[in-house]
């Protein structure tokens, strides 16, 4: 569990380091109006597609590029940092078929949570719901991690915060465990303090 928490940081470290110091490894690279950041070239057609569509490259620094792409195409789209890793991690995939796979599991119980086994925040959030008696749906991003890091950047997009644990009631998106991207998604903890999370959860 320890190694699957320190291969997500270091996946997150690793584009982070992409993103601001081995810009130069792209191979097809043009500069950007007043930044000193080069941006990748991507074709026209590639950014009007469902998801981003990678050249095929090889070589040694291929995959560096390739997540470099993506997240720079992400970046362009005006997602944030942390939506632009995720999807820099997932790489190329059917957006509207993947995000109609999320949206169907979110929708599978009355209670769902999308989580990682290891992530603290999961845990907690697993624990509070326990002691409302409550048997949460629980979907596993991190197995396996191929299918979940898809997921992942289709639940960021569609509900504003790519981070787990994602909360569902009742086919509703409630936010994370201790907080969300709204106030209509607050989070789990702060509508436990409201007195709104049992009411959703008995109506579910």
């Amino acid at each position: 569990r320890r190694s699957t928490a320190r291969r997500n940081a270091q996946e997150d470290l690793m584009l982070a380091a992409v993103y601001c110091l081995f810009p130069a490894y792209a191979l097809h690279l043009q500069p950007v109006a007043g930044t000193s950041l080069p941006a990748v070239r991507i074709s026209s057609a590639a950014t009007r597609a469902s998801a981003p569509q990678m050249q095929q490259e090889t070589g040694p620094f291929a995959g560096l590029q390739n997540a470099f792409a993506v997240f720079q195409a992400s970046k362009q789209e005006g997602m944030d940092f942390k939506q632009s890793v995720a999807d820099a991690i997932a790489g190329d995939y059917d957006r509207d078929s993947v995000t109609a796979d999320v949206k169907e599991a979110a929708s599978s119980a009355p209670l769902v949570l999308f989580t990682w086994d290891s992530s603290p925040a999961c845990k907690k959030a697993l624990k509070l719901i326990g002691e409302t008696g409550a048997s949460p749906k629980v979907v596993r991003l991190d197995d396996p991690w191929d299918k979940g890091n898809v997921m992942r950047a289709a639940l960021g997009r569609l509900t504003g915060k790519s981070s787990v644990p994602s909360i569902w009631v009742g086919g509703e998106y409630i936010g994370g465990c201790d907080d969300g991207p709204s106030d209509e998604a607050p989070g789990l903890v702060p509508m436990a303090f409201r007195g709104t999370l049992r009411e959703k959860l008995e109506a579910a």
